[in-house]
């Protein structure tokens, strides 16, 4: 069969067109707010917008960069010890919320490492695992030293504290192993050793214990540790089949924390209704199966483990953003890919398409 000659266009057009609705839906969430916080609306869509252009700039490079530059210790080592000092480096910098998850210059630039973990994460495993299929198996030379970064990375930002992104890593971790051929038993032991930990982590520590019991019985607390889901119920009730109309929301007015970052999804909700958020899913599939399309095309072992991680890492946090607002998973801080305000999250998902479309060339 003849090769593509271009970019899959269903990848790139889907990509555009959910920048293109984040960029509308944050200023929609966040015009408010930002004219109370810092006496204009654009604050947050004019900042978004900028990592937009700069992100869709790396995206139209990366595409015409050959992923294969990325198959070789030159790039990977280098790549990994950059990311660790960045997550170290957090640590230096005051804290937000009391938490450590932004390197701050100044008022006007942050900048959150872990969200350039996971792309280095993935092209670490893929480049580790490509030449090891044959030795998936050996725990002691192949398993162990695969797991080894992933494990570093992943406590490093649950020290931040920052559980939903931890977890992020952990599961396109866990699916590249098992895309490259690992034994189902090795991740039921790795899951039965790290249990007892995740326990800890969700019930010891009193505001994630908080958030377990809210999300269990939400009514208990509404005004303290429910406030987040109640109101997040509330903006996706009320916004029925067609919505309250486009800006028309009610709950972003100082009620729905996080309007434009973590709970963007209920906004939308609210206002385009049952039709607009399912048309925000259906986007995601669509990209979704046209990222695992490519991966399970690809010939070559590091482009099908590259292109399956990147793309199951969008729908991973996808699946988590979107099952927070809907009360089906606790409370956890994972934007909604293209979508949630956030400059470092939306640079390094476009630069990981960008990837993703070199890769798509390369198919049949």
């Amino acid at each position: 069969m003849a090769k593509r000659v271009g970019v899959d266009k269903w990848i790139f057009f889907t990509t555009l067109m959910l920048v293109v609705v984040g960029l509308v839906m944050v200023f929609s969430a966040s015009a408010v707010t930002a004219q109370a916080r810092f006496n204009s609306p654009y604050a947050f869509v004019g900042r978004q917008a900028a990592w937009a252009l700069a992100g869709i700039c790396a995206m139209l490079v990366l595409s015409r960069i050959d992923y294969t530059r990325y198959n070789t210790p030159r790039f990977v080592f280098p790549a990994l010890a950059i990311t660790t000092m960045l997550l170290l480096l957090v640590y230096f910098f005051r804290d937000s919320h009391n938490t450590h998850r932004w390197i701050r210059f100044g008022s006007l630039f942050t900048f959150q490492p872990s969200e350039i973990a996971k792309p280095v994460i993935i092209l670490f495993l893929a480049w580790f695992l490509s030449t090891r299929l044959d030795q998936i198996n050996d725990w002691r030379n192949t398993l162990l030293k695969a797991a080894l970064m992933p494990v570093v990375f992943i406590l490093l930002i649950v020290k931040q504290p920052d559980l939903g992104t931890a977890l992020v890593v952990a599961g396109v971790s866990a699916m590249l192993l098992l895309l490259a051929g690992m034994d189902w038993k090795y991740l039921a032991l790795a899951a039965a050793s790290a249990a007892p930990g995740l326990a800890v982590l969700l019930f010891w520590v009193p505001w994630r214990r908080a958030r377990m019991l809210a999300f269990m019985h939400p009514d208990l607390d509404p005004q303290g540790a429910g406030f987040h889901i109640n109101q997040s119920l509330i903006a996706v009730g009320t916004g029925g089949f067609m919505g309250r109309g486009y800006m028309e929301g009610m709950q972003k007015l100082f009620y729905l924390p996080e309007a434009q970052t973590d709970f963007i999804y209920a906004n939308i909700a609210e206002e385009l209704g049952f039709l607009g958020a399912m048309a925000i899913l259906i986007l995601f599939i669509v990209l979704g199966y046209r990222g695992l399309r490519t991966a399970f095309r690809s010939t070559d072992p590091f482009a099908r483990l590259t292109a399956f991680g990147l793309t199951t890492a969008i729908l991973l946090q996808a699946f988590f953003n979107i099952s927070v607002v809907l009360s089906l998973l606790p409370t956890k801080g994972i934007p909604l890919p293209f979508i949630s305000s956030g400059g470092t999250s939306l640079f390094f998902t476009l630069s990981g398409i960008g990837i993703l479309l070199n890769i798509s060339k390369k198919v049949d």
